[in-house]
């Protein structure tokens, strides 16, 4: 769908259900890293041209709708669930707490949330539906999507350069054939899921974790 019509969808959204936001996560499928979660009320009255699902986007056309987002948003929150948490709670009720804590710290708070997927978090303390593949309906999802997605791999950037050795910056943590392959050779680092490794044996990541040590290829 265009630009246009995800605002009209989400006009729609507004005359039945006053101000709300979307809500959309990146990173559920990585074997490391955190999951991150973001919130979005649009400003009807100024739109962003382009915004669109953040999968359909390039990355330098996400960066630049990233910085369009953050400043002319009427409210936006982005929380990361870290691996630890997801390795406590699954992977599922992990991004559903990221999404709840992200509607939470919107200031001003909105009267209703629209919520990318099949699920709705819960506790909610406002209405809420979820919206299948709805990054691709919803301009307000959209935008969540892209603030998700942009800082997700801002931070696995972040961990390229402190842990070279594992590549993130070309895998961004998903289970990739190189990223197995460096996994056998230098082990499992503080920031790997290990309920996603379970079913695999990897040893402990030793000396050569230490940040800026060692890059294969």
């Amino acid at each position: 769908m265009k630009g246009e019509e995800l605002y009209l969808y989400d006009a729609g959204v507004r005359a039945a259900q006053g101000i709300f936001c979307g809500v959309d996560e990146a990173g559920r499928g990585p074997l490391c890293g955190p999951v991150c979660c973001a919130a979005v009320m649009l400003d009807p009255a100024d739109p962003i041209e382009g915004v669109n699902d953040s999968k359909k986007l390039s990355e330098k056309k996400r960066e630049a709708l990233y910085e369009q987002i953050v400043r002319r948003a009427a409210a936006y929150n982005v929380v990361m669930i870290g691996p630890e948490e997801i390795d406590r709670l699954n992977i599922l009720e992990a991004t559903m707490e990221g999404m709840r804590q992200a509607v939470a710290g919107l200031s001003p708070p909105p009267a209703f949330a629209l919520i990318d997927g099949n699920r709705c978090p819960a506790p909610l303390a406002l209405p809420a539906m979820s919206l299948v593949k709805g990054d691709g309906l919803s301009a307000s999802i959209a935008a969540a999507s892209i603030l998700a997605k942009v800082s997700r791999d801002r931070y696995m950037l972040e961990l390229d350069r402190q842990y070279p050795q594992y590549q993130l910056a070309k895998h961004k943590g998903y289970g990739t054939r190189l990223h197995y392959e460096l996994l056998q050779t230098y082990g499992i680092a503080p920031f790997y899921r290990r309920s996603f490794l379970k079913n695999r044996s990897f040893k402990e990541a030793g000396p050569g974790c230490e940040a800026g040590e060692g890059r294969d290829g």
